[in-house]
């Protein structure tokens, strides 16, 4: 599972484009948005860099998870 931070969300509205965006990758089975933490859980065998890019082509910043 991919484990990204997500800086820019404030709202269910941000964390529900941000699913959208994810779960619109090839080989995404699923995202899920913790919005409190700002962070996005990856399921499936996509590749890091489009998820990344998908993401900040949604309006927000991307940073590895701690």
């Amino acid at each position: 599972m991919l484990k990204l931070k997500v800086e820019g969300m404030t709202c269910g509205h941000c964390a529900q484009t941000v699913t959208k965006a994810v779960e619109a990758v090839p080989a995404v089975e699923r995202a899920v948005v913790d919005l409190k933490a700002g962070e996005v859980a990856v399921e499936g065998n996509a590749d890091e860099a489009t998820v990344r890019r998908a993401i900040e082509d949604a309006g927000y910043d991307v940073r590895d998870a701690a």
